[in-house]
């Protein structure tokens, strides 16, 4: 099991099941809950945040291994990985991150990590569940019903999922994290 000051929690799933879509929903709806989070997603391709032309890009271009840039607003770290290196696992991005005024880290991706999970499915045929090879899945979001011991939620119902989430957060949040906080109470609409 991975080890972090905050509570970890993976949602996987097949590629085009909705993790980001069903994330997207999720977030306001924990902010709106009192939490402060952060995302960690994992890309399957090379991607580039910044664009030519920028100052970022161009330092990064001339040669740069990391360039940081930093506002008033947002502070936004670039690291170059060399070709050859392999590719970062959770543990090693989990260290970007910074602990302080978190109360959950979510997962997006990350599919064989050891953290605990919610699997997302849809009725697809041609997709096997996880959950039955992968012991760090505790919850299933879906569109119908499966036979499992495992507690299922409705995938096109973000608030349950949400009140979910809040509950997980407040079953395993650090103590010294917890002095920080009210406990969270999530309203069923």
């Amino acid at each position: 099991m991975i080890d972090y000051p905050v509570p970890l929690l993976g949602f996987c799933a097949w590629s085009g099941t909705g993790k980001t879509t069903l994330l997207k929903r999720l977030v306001p709806l924990l902010r709106q809950q009192g939490l402060a989070l952060a995302v960690v997603k994992h890309a399957h391709h090379s991607f580039d945040i910044d664009q030519p032309g920028k100052d970022s890009y161009e330092l990064r271009a001339a040669g740069a291994e990391q360039v940081l840039v930093a506002s008033r607003n947002r502070v936004a770290l670039v690291r170059e990985v060399p070709e050859e290196a392999a590719e970062p696992g959770l543990q090693e991005v989990l260290h970007c991150l910074d602990p302080d005024g978190l109360d959950l880290v979510l997962v997006e991706g990350y599919k064989h990590a050891p953290l605990p999970k919610i699997e997302l499915h849809r009725g697809d045929p041609g997709k096997p569940l996880l959950y039955p090879d992968d012991r760090y899945i505790i919850a299933v979001a879906t569109d119908r019903p499966l036979a499992t011991s495992l507690h299922q939620l409705d995938i096109d119902r973000p608030e349950q999922v949400a009140a979910f989430v809040l509950e997980y957060t407040d079953r395993h949040r650090n103590p010294s994290h917890a002095d920080r906080h009210h406990p969270h109470r999530f309203q069923l609409r």
